[in-house]
């Protein structure tokens, strides 16, 4: 699982989502991307899962750029708890996505199986995506 090695705090804030992704819009690594549509916590888990969908759809062929780092905590109470007392403990890492962030990249196979492994990629993802190609830069 992704997460980080060390952090400054422990807790952070939630923070707000919204406006649009400042970086990270265009494919730069690779030919193919899956790009985001909405905003969200995209969990260490989820990316885990996106990123084994697309390693078993290509079977071991092309190379796979993950863009995205779970690097926000995230806390939640133990269940049945009255409320006050603090805030919970950290259970798990998200990554903040806003709308227009290129989060997986793919280069090496052809455009149908890049398609499909994005396809299934975006399944697991609690978002909705799009497929994107790199644009050449122009001359």
């Amino acid at each position: 699982m992704l997460m980080p090695k060390r952090v400054k705090h422990r807790k952070q804030m939630r923070g707000r989502r919204r406006g649009n992704a400042k970086g990270g819009t265009n494919v730069s690594f690779g030919e193919y991307g899956l790009k985001a549509l909405e905003r969200g916590w995209i969990t260490n888990r989820q990316i885990e899962a996106a990123r084994v969908a697309m390693t078993r759809k290509i079977k071991r062929g092309g190379k796979v750029w993950i863009n995205i780092f779970p690097d926000k905590p995230v806390t939640s109470k133990p269940a049945e708890t009255r409320m006050g007392s603090g805030k919970g403990n950290p259970e798990g890492w998200v990554a903040v996505v806003k709308p227009g962030r290129v989060m997986f990249e793919l280069a090496g196979v052809s455009e149908p199986l890049a398609r499909e492994a994005m396809r299934l990629a975006g399944h697991k993802l609690p978002i909705k995506t799009k497929f994107v190609k790199r644009e050449e830069a122009p001359v």
